[in-house]
């Protein structure tokens, strides 16, 4: 079983991914991680808002941390419980969230964590 980042270790400052595939981030140094930062046009505040009312809306999600420019959600697995990290930092000169969303516990996700990006992601643009 392989261990990634511990929650203390989560405040924004580490945007990138471990080696192993259950992880994705909008800052990641490789492909395979890379996916998208999520994008809106409106005022950040109001951005930051939708952005935390779209977070509420999956399942087994836990605020952790949230500050006007970051957010931290923790999402527990249905069956085993276990957690995965989702970060959210707010680029207001880019007008962006830059992204990562990675798994505490073990090696491959099977796409778990892309899939939640990039459904938060629709939901995010459909309330733009």
């Amino acid at each position: 079983m392989m261990l990634s980042a511990n929650p203390q270790d989560l405040n924004g400052d580490h945007m990138d991914c471990p080696d192993s595939p259950n992880c994705v981030s909008s800052l990641a140094s490789t492909h395979t991680h890379f996916i998208a930062p999520l994008t809106f046009k409106d005022r950040p505040e109001l951005a930051m808002q939708r952005l935390k009312k779209v977070l509420m809306t999956e399942k087994r999600v836990t605020i952790i941390a949230e500050r006007t420019d970051y957010l931290h959600g923790e999402i527990r697995s249905l069956i085993f419980r276990f957690i995965d990290d989702i970060e959210f930092i707010l680029s207001i000169e880019n007008k962006v969230f830059q992204v990562r969303s990675s798994s505490r516990i073990g090696y491959s996700d099977f796409g778990v964590n892309r899939r939640r990006v990039e459904r938060i992601r629709e939901k995010f643009e459909i309330q733009d």
